[in-house]
């Protein structure tokens, strides 16, 4: 398996992929639904602007979307943002991620979630903010599987925390 940074993926691919994504699932918003082929591309720009920190809009912060793939097969997407501004602490925190469904219940998830937490680390990360729905079991068990604790809750998500070092 390997973590292919959106903007050097096959596009055609990546495309397919979050095609198959809803538009909100348990927490994770699929910001391309309903994009065509060529909104997609203008995207992948914007993207590869962000990974870079350039021309990030105000309120959002630089990140880096991977793309986890298993030989040929494209089979989710992870979200890394490089620092949490004050929205994101009390939210969605620093990875966000979204497996197919057809690849679910396989342990991509949690393997995935292990790359981008190395990728993370990389990046001066020590202690990586994610959250989930509270009827998103899976994910928080990607997340416990990872090494996560659950920091606080609210009426409608748990809010963990995971040390990226060793």
């Amino acid at each position: 398996m390997e973590l292919i940074r959106v903007q050097d993926s096959d596009y055609r691919k990546t495309y397919e992929l979050y095609m198959t994504f809803p538009e909100y699932d348990h927490g994770y918003m699929n910001n391309v639904y309903g994009y065509s082929y060529e909104q997609f591309l203008e995207w992948i720009e914007k993207k590869r602007n962000w990974s870079e920190g350039k021309c990030v809009p105000e309120n959002f912060v630089a990140d880096t979307t991977y793309v986890l793939a298993d030989g040929e097969d494209y089979v989710g997407v992870f979200n890394l943002r490089h620092y949490l501004n004050d929205f994101l602490r009390e939210g969605a925190g620093h990875i966000g991620f979204c497996i197919s469904s057809k690849y679910r219940k396989k342990g991509y998830a949690t393997k995935g979630l292990a790359m981008v937490l190395e990728k993370a680390r990389e990046k001066g990360i020590e202690e990586a903010y994610l959250s989930c729905d509270k009827d998103n079991a899976g994910s928080l068990k990607v997340q416990l599987n990872n090494g996560a604790y659950i920091h606080h809750e609210n009426e409608t998500e748990y809010f963990t925390r995971i040390r990226t070092s060793e």
